[in-house]
Order: C-alpha cells, then sequence, then structure tokens
C-alpha cells in the first residue's frame, strides 16, 4: 500500500501514468503479442483504456490531472499487466479487431488474427461480396471474426459456432454491442456436428492449432487464455484434420474454406502435401493463413475414402 501511495502521489497525469506504465512492463519482461508490440503501445492501451477515453483521444488529455480515484485503479491494473503477466484486454475488458471493438474476458481468447486484413479487403479476390449469402464462423470465440464479416458482407447471414457455451456468452454478448442479432446467430457445436445439412459461401476458422512444443514454451501471458481455445494436440492438428475432413459437405459449390494454423502451417503442409494450400501473405504481418476451394476440398475428401 505504501507503494501505491508513493506512485499515486508522485505521478498525476496521464503522460505520467504511460510513462510509467511502459517502463513496469519493460522491467517486468512483459510480453507483447495480444495486439500491441512494445511497451509503449500497451502502456497507452491499457492506461487510456482503464479512464474510458480512446485511442485516438485529443493529445492535450494527455496533460490532464487524474482524480485519486483514477490514479489508484490505474496502479492497480498496471501491477496486474507487468507483476502477473495478464493481457491487457483481460484488464478494460475490451480488444479491437478489423476495426471494431469488442468485449472480451478470460472465457475467450484475446483477438488478434491477421485474417482481420482479409476481412477489411472483403477476401478478395477468393470470393465476390455480392455472391456471399451464407458465412460459418467456426471456433468463433468472441465473435470477432463472424461479426467482423457481418459488417463486411451487410446482406449476408453468419453463423458463430463453437464448442464452449462461455465462449458464446462473449459472442453474444458482442452481437449484442453490434446490433447483428438478427443476421447473426450463435450455436453450440463441436465443429460441424450441429450443422446438419447447412452450407456456406464462406467458411473461416482459427481453430485450437498450437502444437504441445510451443504450447510448453509460451510466455505467462498466454496461460490466461482459456487452453481449450489454444491447444490442438501433440502436432497441432487435431482439429484442423476434422476440419479438412468434412469442410467440403458444408461448402456450396463456388464456396472456400479460410483457415488459421500459425506456427502449425509447416505441419499442415507436410501432413497434407496433396492439398494444394494457398498460403497468404499480410502488410500488417502475421502468417499461416490458408485458403482452400469447395473443389479442392471435395477432392481431399473423395482420397480419405478411398483409404
Amino acid at each position: 500500500m505504501e507503494y501505491e501511495a508513493n506512485i499515486t502521489e508522485e505521478l498525476v497525469s496521464v503522460r505520467d501514468y504511460i510513462r510509467w506504465a511502459a517502463s513496469r512492463f519493460n522491467e517486468e519482461q512483459s510480453f507483447f503479442g495480444h495486439g500491441t508490440d512494445n511497451a509503449w503501445d500497451e502502456a497507452t492501451f491499457l492506461v487510456l483504456g482503464a479512464l474510458h477515453l480512446p485511442w485516438d483521444t485529443n493529445p492535450q488529455v494527455l496533460d490532464a490531472r487524474l482524480t485519486q480515484p483514477e490514479r489508484r485503479h490505474v496502479v492497480e491494473l498496471v501491477e496486474r499487466r507487468a507483476q502477473h503477466h495478464v493481457p491487457v484486454a483481460y484488464l478494460i475488458k475490451e480488444a479491437w479487431f478489423a476495426g471494431l471493438s469488442f468485449f472480451v474476458d478470460e472465457r475467450v481468447l484475446v483477438p488478434r488474427s491477421p485474417i482481420a486484413e482479409l476481412i477489411e479487403r472483403g477476401f478478395a479476390p477468393w470470393i465476390v461480396g455480392e455472391e456471399v449469402n451464407q458465412i460459418l464462423d467456426l471456433c468463433t470465440g468472441s465473435g470477432c471474426i463472424g461479426i467482423a464479416c457481418a459488417h463486411a458482407f451487410e446482406d449476408a447471414q453468419v453463423d458463430l459456432v463453437d464448442i464452449s457455451s462461455a465462449a458464446l456468452e462473449v459472442a453474444a454478448i458482442n452481437t449484442e454491442r453490434h446490433q447483428c442479432g438478427d443476421r447473426v446467430q450463435l450455436i453450440e457445436s463441436d465443429l460441424f456436428a450441429a450443422l446438419g445439412n447447412n452450407q456456406y459461401d464462406l467458411i473461416v476458422t482459427n481453430p485450437p492449432y498450437v502444437d504441445a512444443a510451443d504450447m510448453a514454451s509460451m510466455p505467462r501471458e498466454f496461460t490466461h487464455e482459456p487452453q481449450q481455445g489454444l491447444v490442438g494436440g501433440d502436432d497441432g492438428l487435431d482439429l484442423v484434420r476434422e476440419i479438412l475432413a468434412q469442410a467440403a459437405n458444408h461448402l456450396t459449390e463456388y464456396g472456400v474454406l479460410v483457415g488459421e494454423v500459425g506456427n502449425s502451417q509447416i505441419a499442415l503442409a507436410e501432413a497434407f502435401p496433396e492439398l494444394p494450400f494457398l498460403w497468404l501473405d499480410f502488410e500488417k504481418g502475421g502468417h499461416g493463413v490458408f485458403v482452400l476451394t469447395a473443389a479442392q476440398l471435395q477432392q481431399h475428401q473423395a482420397r480419405i475414402g478411398d483409404h
């Protein structure tokens, strides 16, 4: 308490707390991988978020003095981030994805997929927007991918699917936040199990894909996330194999599957050398995202059936 009292007496402005927070993160060797890549941006995100101020707030606000309750609140959050390595998004209950704000907590992964860049481009040139009527966000978590797709394709119906009822509770909050409940449906399902004969023009999936070796060596920040949303078995491909085997049944004739497997990209390519994965490049960073067409997945399904 004495430490907190000293800090809150010595630091007075928004700028003071951002500077101090950045120093604390560097001191505790924080890992930055949940929306920022450096201590300063992390500190700015936390302090402004804790004060309910937007990222693009007037720069003059940086010199504004904090009230004592605000100072104590910011110090508490900074120390939880620094000492306990809790991701900032969980502390301020917000993350940004594809230009949209989402509620997040420990029931879901922190949104950070490079698929956001594809959504902002309308998945061009792999699909044509006016031909997209049905979209599936498989392993939806917070719902960020599917809800962002609903914004990008204003006439499409979107299904958000997850095996976790807790994750779907968060997705429901975000569906209400973005007022898209008339076009977005939440479905609790083990992958495609509860989808019947539903078919989609676009299936987007960011399933658990972290392999055992990577999981064992991940920074402490990741231990706060639901492991069910991260771990994909020894080689990271347990769920990916199932998705590849079943996706063709749920794609329309010219539909496409977009999937993210991150560091398991090499393992996936080696496991399925006959599949013509199109691996995508991203201007804003990221890797391990592939595109496959319905026809390619049908051929894969036929090969599986022959064995």
